[in-house]
């Protein structure tokens, strides 16, 4: 694990003179262009998350980041668009958050990304591997198909009714082959 950057994202200004996108289908570090994953996923930020870094938060479902860590897209500064993660970004965080970090291209701090709730928790780089085993422990204590109905339920959700009726997540077990709300 390095401790200057979580994901610095491509050399924009190389992808800029190139004439075709060199990335994987599933996007960058295998999931920016995954929408399929059912296990949580969790973003250990030890350092800067800057373009395809910030992107790969997005895509995650939990975020602890370094108290140094700065967060940023920007793509608008060379004549980009982050492409993706702008989806995910307005679909995360208010709508006037997602313009001022999609239209200004400017870096932001950790506790921005914190009040943002682009992450969970913010640490100190001499706490940061004790407290994210400490969620992953926390995660780990609970039933895995428990979390795979809840992050289901919360992403089906989404598209419903307010009042959640029709949504239908299906549990494998003895206990329960269904919840519907």
């Amino acid at each position: 694990m390095g401790d200057r950057s979580f994901c610095a994202g491509t050399d924009l200004k190389a992808r800029l003179n190139e004439e075709s996108d060199r990335f994987p289908e599933t996007g960058f570090a295998g999931l920016t262009e995954r929408f399929d994953l059912t296990k949580p996923v969790v973003a250990l930020v030890n350092g800067d998350a800057i373009g395809g870094g910030l992107e790969i938060i997005l895509a995650c479902d939990l975020a602890i980041a370094v108290e140094q860590a700065r967060f940023g897209l920007p793509e608008p500064r060379v004549g980009l668009a982050a492409k993706g993660g702008l989806h995910r970004l307005a679909r995360r965080i208010p709508m006037k958050h997602a313009m001022k970090i999609a239209l200004t291209g400017n870096l932001f701090d950790a506790q921005t990304a914190l009040e943002y709730g682009l992450i969970n928790q913010i640490v100190e780089k001499k706490n940061f591997v004790r407290e994210c085993q400490c969620m992953l422990d926390t995660l780990l204590e609970c039933a895995p198909l428990s979390l795979r109905a809840s992050k289901e339920m919360i992403h089906k959700g989404l598209s419903a009714p307010q009042n959640g009726r029709g949504i239908q997540v299906k549990l494998p077990g003895a206990c329960y082959n269904a919840i519907q709300l």
